[in-house]
């Protein structure tokens, strides 16, 4: 059966734009039935060298070096935005004045008034669109979005997550450029509220309602650092650990809380929902794993179990291995690229678009307006 062509234009080719591309090269091979492909067309980046290099290596047809000339392209039909947070709005207003479809990273923008820009772009323009949110597409936390909706938690008293690194204590880390923009608060917007915690957020709001207000802290441990833009010592901007606490819509009460100081940790990201009946905890360091604790269980056998999510009536399970077997990180790229195309097919949206994603960004800069203030913030 022949498909419809889905050709691509990736604007970055750092870590992200590896995992997008791994996504659009896997997902015909595992998701057999969709009736469009990814064609991987072209691929942007600022260095020719670099851009040139990671189009041989990961097989695009073409490169550029200017995103405003891969736009006007009549071949592609699709922007994905893999770059620093402050070139997401122009890129994605660009691209939708053009007609292209876009797939842009998280969070959606640096503050909610960029992203508002974003979204009435796109929505005048009527092209598809989806925020990479991979957390969303990995089995064990779409069970826990199948298991919460079905009613089996009852109902909802709290939220908890966290999301722990601990990559940034080197005081003589720079700021700035290409590996280090995200303690440039001109290029990041915050630090880890926007880049850790926008994550935690997303996956909250879609297992567990919507946010109404936050009392949050934040803190910069190290004030300055050198900027390689400039080559000065100068005020970082971006917050290296912050906490709050919030009330959900449905009247659950909920912690978070990120940093890069916790030593010891490279990626911890965990979340727990407790309700009247059935408690759930996931933690990506075990991401196939979901744990259970279910009140409705017989006394003597009551107590926490793990549910390995690794059969084919778990979600996405169907399109791998054997039970049993295990999947990983990359795959929820997979997933979120055959979604999106599964979405064009039968003409819906595919979560989270640009408008569902400014959500996230509301909470954001309330919980950083909160961390100045330190009042509670409505979202």
């Amino acid at each position: 059966m022949s498909k419809k062509p889905l050709n691509i234009g990736l604007v970055g080719y750092g870590f992200m734009g590896r995992t997008h591309t791994n996504g659009y090269k896997r997902v015909a091979d595992f998701f057999p039935e969709l009736g469009i492909t990814p064609v991987l067309k072209a691929v942007c980046g600022r260095s020719e060298d670099k851009t040139k290099a990671f189009s041989e290596q990961w097989g695009y047809e073409s490169y550029e070096t200017d995103f405003e000339k891969l736009i006007a392209r009549d071949d592609i039909d699709a922007i994905d935005i893999c770059t620093p947070n402050d070139t997401h709005a122009p890129i994605s207003i660009a691209a939708a004045k053009a007609g292209k479809m876009i797939l842009c990273e998280k969070p959606i923008s640096r503050t909610t008034p960029e992203g508002e820009e974003m979204v009435a772009a796109v929505e005048q323009a009527g092209v598809a669109n989806t925020v990479w949110y991979n957390y969303r597409r990995l089995p064990a936390v779409t069970l826990a979005k199948q298991i919460i909706d079905s009613g089996k938690l009852g109902k909802i008293f709290h939220y908890r997550a966290n999301f722990l690194q601990d990559w940034t204590i080197n005081a003589d880390l720079p700021q700035g450029g290409a590996g280090l923009w995200r303690l440039d608060a001109a290029a990041a917007g915050s630090g880890v509220t926007g880049d850790l915690l926008a994550h935690c957020i997303d996956t909250a709001i879609w297992l567990n309602g919507g946010i109404s207000d936050v009392t949050a802290m934040t803190e910069t441990f190290i004030k300055e650092r050198m900027h390689t833009g400039t080559g000065k010592v100068e005020k970082v901007g971006i917050d290296d650990a912050c906490a709050f606490m919030c009330h959900f819509e449905n009247g659950s009460l909920g912690l978070f809380e990120s940093t890069r100081y916790a030593r010891g940790h490279k990626a911890l990201y965990t979340f727990e929902i407790n309700g009247a009946d059935a408690s759930l905890r996931w933690d990506l360091h075990d991401l196939n794993r979901l744990e259970m604790y279910d009140h409705s269980d017989e006394g003597p056998q009551r107590g926490w179990k793990s549910i390995h999510v690794t059969d084919g009536e778990h979600p996405y399970m169907d399109h791998w291995w054997v039970p049993g077997l295990i999947i990983g990180y990359e795959h929820s790229f997979v997933h979120q690229v055959a979604d999106f195309l599964k979405a064009l097919e039968e003409g819906k949206p595919c979560e989270p678009t640009f408008k569902s994603a400014l959500e996230t960004a509301k909470v954001c800069d309330a919980v950083l307006e909160s961390g100045k203030s330190r009042q509670w913030v409505n979202v």
